[in-house]
């Protein structure tokens, strides 16, 4: 078990250091880089590469290299996208934002299967349970990696915080934050500060050095998967041929649940593209300045994963109908407020509300949508699941596409549009299930939900 644990250990670590810095940096893609659009644009392909990795690589990745090279591989691909940063062009940050996508899904499919193997085998000789050990593997992971929002954000804005010069802002230049922006640079149109190079360069280095000790630590700390686990890793591995996975998934479209859960999904990519790629950049950094956007970052991860763990816990006696009218109405209630409000720097709290309210509606999306993945396919959760990522990192792609042509205001209408349609359709699926199912499960695998869940945000 102490072997075990250490090479838990070692992988949670080596994420909590990668994805600070890759968490961090995405927080301010659309702040740093605004000209021409350059920041979103990078993530809208980012999440377009992720899209293909997904259907491709991670077994080939696997099967050739192995866990533990395929994992330290994966994070050098993070790496080329923290040193794209720092000449930022269309030359530099578009090739490895692809580099970094296709990276992504190997990454995590090659977290979720050693951490399965190695669960299992420690069952195995224990004489144990699989699943409940797998269970506290990814357990103690999500403890220790969910933290990587905090740490990234509070590094940006303590580093932005330095900053010799404060701009005042006029009250012209406010009229042109918020919803009904001036599609211009706002970091620029409003005179909010921009950082000096010198602190810009200070925390690319310290990103880039965190991502260095992420492969160091897996290079240098993590076992191989053992021989004697080799039948475990061919279970695991010897899936369907990739071209047979591939047709799968879009066959899994037959499924009429299937076709009503792809705006639920998307929105979810919807969500989370605007509070990362406009409300950071035209309310808060137009408003306050870019050294606030790690602050509100920080209080949309912390509400995020306390919120994850509750309504886990909680769903299994409110079920799940009563948390998506929750999380429906907290979003509906923000998008509104979010129309209506004129940012001033003086309302300083009211910029931490959002993200808070949104870390609340957001966790219920990705434990409750992926929970009900689990539920209605689960005998087909591998097509089911590919269907997730698929349809959720394309509601990225659009929000992160559309991010530079819109106006903010008719971003709030598309988001509102679309969860009220994802409500319709949700509700069609439930009730097809109640006219159909004699008796539903009320839980599903947590190996088979946890991980997907983060895997979709890279």
């Amino acid at each position: 078990m102490e072997k075990n644990l250490k090479n838990i250990l070692v992988i949670s670590f080596g994420f909590l250091l990668l994805f600070t810095a890759y968490g961090g940096l995405q927080s301010l893609q659309s702040s740093l880089h605004s000209e021409e659009g350059l920041g979103v644009a990078s993530l809208s392909v980012l999440y377009a590469a992720l899209i293909l990795s997904s259907m491709f690589l991670p077994p080939i990745l696997i099967k050739k290299l192995g866990c533990k090279w395929t994992i330290a591989g994966s994070m050098c691909c993070y790496i080329t996208f923290s040193l794209g940063n720092f000449y930022a062009s269309w030359y530099t940050l578009i090739p490895t934002s692809v580099i970094l996508g296709l990276g992504g899904a190997p990454l995590w499919s090659a977290k979720c299967t050693y951490l399965t193997i190695a669960g299992n085998s420690y069952a195995e000789k224990a004489g144990k349970n699989g699943k409940d050990i797998i269970n506290q593997y990814f357990g103690v992971f999500f403890l220790i990696f969910q933290s990587s929002g905090i740490w990234g954000n509070l590094i940006s804005s303590l580093i932005f915080s330095q900053a010799s010069t404060t701009v005042e802002i006029s009250e012209e230049n406010l009229a042109c934050c918020g919803a009904y922006d001036c599609m211009a640079d706002s970091t620029n149109s409003t005179g909010s500060a921009e950082p000096s190079s010198s602190l810009i360069y200070t925390l690319l280095g310290i990103y880039t050095a965190s991502g260095v000790l992420a492969v160091l630590l897996v290079v240098i700390f993590l076992d191989q998967i053992k021989s004697d686990q080799a039948e475990t890793e061919k279970e695991i591995l010897e899936a369907p041929s990739i071209w047979s996975t591939f047709l799968a998934t879009f066959q899994h479209l037959k499924d009429k649940r299937q076709c009503l859960l792809i705006p639920l999904t998307m929105y979810s990519g919807f969500e989370q593209g605007f509070l990362s790629g406009d409300y950071t950049k035209t309310y808060v950094t137009c408003a306050l300045g870019i050294h606030y956007v790690g602050y509100a970052m920080i209080c949309f991860s912390a509400v995020n994963s306390l919120c994850s763990l509750l309504f886990g816990k909680i769903s299994q006696f409110t079920g799940r109908k009563l948390l998506f009218a929750l999380a429906a109405v907290t979003n509906t209630a923000c998008i509104i407020a979010l129309l209506l409000w004129k940012p001033h720097p003086k309302q300083l709290a009211v910029f931490f509300v959002f993200p808070a309210l949104w870390g609340l509606a957001d966790a219920i999306w990705q434990t409750q949508t992926n929970g009900l993945y689990g539920i209605l396919f689960e005998k087909h959760k591998e097509a089911a699941f590919a269907n997730y990522r698929l349809w959720e990192s394309l509601g990225f792609v659009i929000a992160f596409g559309y991010s530079t042509k819109l106006q903010v205001y008719i971003k709030l209408y598309i988001l509102l549009s679309l969860l009220v349609l994802s409500m319709v359709t949700y509700g069609a699926v439930e009730y097809l299930e109640s006219k159909s199912s004699t008796g539903t499960p009320t839980a599903t695998k947590k190996e088979n939900v946890e991980p997907l869940t983060q895997e979709t945000r890279i």
